[in-house]
């Protein structure tokens, strides 16, 4: 299981920190999901082999508007293994859901957000995994978290009914923020979620950066084919 986490400058603790918490609570590894204006400085391969845990280069692309968005998601689609889109409103949660080349659509409940089955359905459609940020529900208290719970239950049905494809994150900006996936779990029963949705939410994360690693090594070509020799059996 993973967690994507918004490291320094743009969180309050450093990669590595994340990587030796996120270790010590049983995670198999960790997206920097760090916004564009706000890049993380570290080396991903050092500290996987010093916290022996995955460390994935990602980013969550923050945009006043779909046009801006499109520019920057053509700048970093080719560079980094995760590419989420940081929602909030219904213009950037519908760009976001219609391109192919989005991983996540990030807290789309958040702020003047919503989702609805037209949503559902163009994110089922183009593979974009909408984010359940379990944030709001950990860190506020009254009118806030009921809110948040409320918001969750209808994304939640949404996504069941259209089948649309889903990760699950805590969307922690420091390591004391960080939560094991027990709580996690906690979290997604009080949604309606069943222990192994919310994993399966958890792991969508590596499964996202193994496929994506493979598109950005230098043999991919298209699926199913990759550059290389050709050598007849025999």
């Amino acid at each position: 299981m993973y967690e994507a986490v918004h490291a320094t400058p743009d969180g309050r603790s450093t990669v590595a920190r994340f990587a030796r918490a996120a270790r010590e609570y049983g995670f198999g590894g960790i997206v920097v999901r760090n916004h564009g204006d706000a890049r993380a400085e570290y080396d991903p391969e050092r500290i996987a082999d010093a916290y022996g845990i995955d460390v994935v280069p990602g980013i969550e692309i923050r945009a006043e508007g779909p046009e801006r968005a499109s520019g920057y998601l053509g700048s970093y689609r080719d560079e980094l293994a995760i590419l989420a889109i940081h929602g909030g409103t219904v213009a950037m949660n519908r760009f976001a859901v219609e391109q192919e080349r989005v991983d996540v659509l990030a807290h789309p409940m958040s702020g003047e957000g919503d989702f609805n089955h037209v949503l559902a359905r163009a994110a089922a459609r183009n593979g974009v995994r909408v984010e359940f940020d379990f944030g709001p529900v950990l860190r506020t208290e009254g009118g806030r978290r009921v809110q948040a719970l409320s918001g969750m239950r209808k994304l939640r049905e949404l996504v069941e009914k259209y089948d649309a494809p889903y990760v699950v994150s805590a969307e922690p900006t420091s390591h004391l923020r960080l939560r094991g996936p027990r709580e996690l779990l906690a979290v997604g029963e009080r949604i309606g979620f069943s222990e192994e949705a919310v994993r399966r939410g958890l792991r969508e994360w590596g499964r996202l950066a193994e496929r994506n690693r493979e598109r950005l090594s230098e043999s991919f070509m298209e699926p199913g084919v990759r550059r290389g020799r050709y050598e007849e059996n025999g």
